[in-house]
């Protein structure tokens, strides 16, 4: 979980100060306000803790290879977001995003701290970029594509001149 904390912190970090005004902003029509950022985010944490959760009561026990992860924070590689996680064009407030964000966090911390590291290397689940990943590297996963979006999030701000 540490670096879903460092990340959730320098999230904190890049978007306390804004208004609800400043996220709901886009660029262009064709790039992602920051709130469609903080949105996104949200819906992922969550929707991949489900997957990890389902996988582990039903899933097969597959011996996989760890994955370099680290390399999701490079947003030279464009990945399409899944239907799940894609954000909607509908305005929300700072403080409602961040609700959301501290829920699917500490839901992510509870399950974390709840299920071995031997629970959760036994069985995987496919990323789309990565292939087969064991279920112990989707967590920290979560935190280095919360780091890529967080790149995201200060080009949205410089384009958008805060």
């Amino acid at each position: 979980m540490k670096i879903n904390d460092q990340a959730r912190e320098e999230l904190w970090t890049q978007v306390g100060h804004l208004t609800d005004e400043d996220i709901n902003r886009k660029p262009s029509d064709n790039e992602w306000s920051i709130k469609q950022v903080l949105e996104h985010l949200y819906l992922m944490e969550g929707g991949v803790i489900k997957t990890i959760q389902a996988q582990l009561t039903s899933g097969e026990q597959k011996d996989v290879a760890d994955k370099p992860i680290e390399l999701t924070v490079n947003r030279s590689t464009k990945v399409q977001a899944p239907e799940f996680a894609t954000p909607t064009e509908e305005s929300a407030t700072l403080e409602e995003l961040k609700a959301k964000l501290n829920a699917t966090h500490s839901t992510l911390r509870e399950f974390a701290e709840s299920t071995s590291d031997a629970q959760l290397e036994e069985k995987s689940y496919p990323h789309p970029v990565f292939g087969e990943m064991n279920l112990k590297q989707w967590i920290p996963f979560i935190g280095y594509h919360e780091l890529r979006h967080i790149d995201q999030i200060k080009e949205v701000k410089q384009k958008l001149g805060l």
